[in-house]
């Protein structure tokens, strides 16, 4: 999960790993085990989810509670991305796991004056620096992070082999369960765009295309493709018919 992290939000694997050990007691905590909060991540006032309490800083603290642990991850990301404090951060190197430690203790994401200093002991102790095999290469292309079909593949081999969720896969490609996939198709890690990147303003449609295959070109989503081009969802593309791309 925390590879997973690292590839789509640029948050160092080893930190993400280091902060859940740390906060959750290499899991057992209560938090940890009772609401699939592995971060110790409080309420704050954006949150709108489930809530528990606990005695942290203060009595009874409101805590956020998670369906799955996967959750707790996605939205460890997302309150370090989505909060300004945190911008320079990223402006880091990914292997820079030190300068990441003691950023988040400037930055007051913990109030333990020796916060960075247990992150890197951590990280050091358990060699979470060491880059994790990778079975597959990952490409970017028009702002996406994507990867490429093997021979006889399927997303739940490519989940497998990436630490990622075959359904979350099959959703960021508008694709069916039991989807056949032919060597060399694209896969996004992530949910495609709404239209193509500049310069890609047209497409003119080539014998055998489907808005499917075309949207997986462009990385846009097909109710996206079908919405700049007024077409209903029964329309079958022909050759040299032009599509908008945005």
């Amino acid at each position: 999960m925390a590879a997973e992290q690292q590839k789509k939000y640029r948050i160092p694997a080893s930190v993400t790993l280091a902060q859940g050990i740390m906060e959750s007691g290499a899991g057992a905590s209560k938090l940890a085990v009772e609401s699939n909060n592995h971060f110790g991540i409080k309420c704050h006032n954006d949150w709108r989810g489930g809530r528990v309490y606990h005695d942290d800083d203060r009595r009874g603290e409101c805590f956020r509670k998670y369906k799955r642990a996967e959750d707790s991850y996605e939205d460890h990301s997302r309150f370090l991305t989505e909060r300004s404090h945190y911008s320079r951060l990223f402006k880091l190197n990914i292997t820079d796991y030190k300068g990441w430690a003691k950023g988040l203790q400037q930055c007051g994401y913990a109030t333990d004056r020796a916060y960075a200093n247990k992150l890197i002991k951590i990280i050091e102790d358990y060699e979470l620096y060491r880059p994790a095999p990778f079975k597959r290469a990952v490409y970017k292309g028009h702002g996406l992070i994507y990867i490429h079909a093997l021979t006889d593949d399927s997303f739940e081999r490519m989940a497998g082999d990436l630490d990622f969720n075959a359904k979350k896969l099959r959703k960021y490609n508008e694709v069916p369960e039991g989807f056949p996939l032919q060597k060399g198709d694209i896969v996004y890690l992530q949910k495609k765009k709404r239209k193509a990147d500049k310069p890609h303003y047209n497409h003119a449609v080539q014998i055998g295309e489907s808005m499917h295959g075309i949207a997986q070109k462009y990385g846009i989503q097909i109710k996206s493709l079908y919405k700049l081009n007024k077409k209903t969802p029964d329309y079958i593309p022909a050759e040299g018919d032009v599509l908008r791309l945005r």
